[in-house]
C-alpha cells in the first residue's frame, strides 16, 4: 500500500514507471546498495524524527554516507534530533521502517533535503517499501518533494 502510495505521488511527474523493485531487501543503506549496484553513499535515506509538535515528523532525505549532526539539527530546527519510536513510524510517516520515503506522505510529515545529497549527480531514494527505490537528480528529487527546504543537518564522514 505505502509503495503504491508512492507510486501514485510519483505518477503526476511522469515517474511512476521508474520506480525499482528489487528481489532483495533495500532496507538499510548498505543493502539498498547492494540490491541497485550502486556506491552506499547515492543512497538516500529518509530519517524521521520527532517535530516539536504531537503527532507530526521531521523527515530529513541525506546521504547514506551522512551521519546526522545533532548541534545543526538543534539550529535548523529548534529541536533535539530524537528518531521517530519503531512504532511510531508508519503511524507519522505513512511508511513502515525501511521504506520511509519523501513520496506520498501524510500532511503529519514534513520533507526536509540535506545537503550531502548535492554532492552526487543522481541519488536513491526509497519508494514506500523495504525493497523499492529510484534514482533521480537532486533537482528532479526536489521539485517532486514539493519544493522541500535544502538544509544542511548532517556531517560526512573523514
Amino acid at each position: 500500500m505505502s509503495l503504491e502510495r508512492a507510486r501514485q505521488h510519483l505518477e503526476r511527474f511522469g515517474l511512476g514507471d521508474a520506480i525499482v523493485v528489487t528481489e532483495r531487501s533495500s532496507a538499510t543503506v548498505d543493502l539498498a546498495a547492494e540490491a541497485l549496484g550502486v556506491a552506499p553513499e547515492r543512497i538516500a535515506k529518509t530519517l524521521s524524527f520527532r517535530a516539536g509538535e504531537p503527532d507530526r515528523a521531521v523527515l530529513v532525505v541525506m546521504a547514506g554516507d551522512a551521519r546526522v549532526d545533532n548541534g545543526a539539527f538543534r539550529q535548523a530546527f529548534g529541536l533535539k534530533a530524537r528518531m521517530l519510536a519503531g512504532d511510531e513510524v508508519e503511524q507519522l510517516t505513512g511508511h513502515a521502517p525501511g521504506g520511509v520515503c519523501p513520496f506520498g506522505n501524510p500532511e503529519s510529515a514534513t520533507v526536509y533535503l540535506d545537503t550531502s545529497l548535492r554532492r552526487f549527480e543522481s541519488v536513491f531514494p526509497a519508494c514506500g517499501s523495504a525493497s523499492s527505490a529510484i534514482e533521480l537528480t537532486c533537482d528532479v528529487l526536489h521539485e517532486v518533494t514539493g519544493g522541500a527546504p535544502w538544509v544542511t543537518v548532517s556531517r560526512l564522514p573523514g
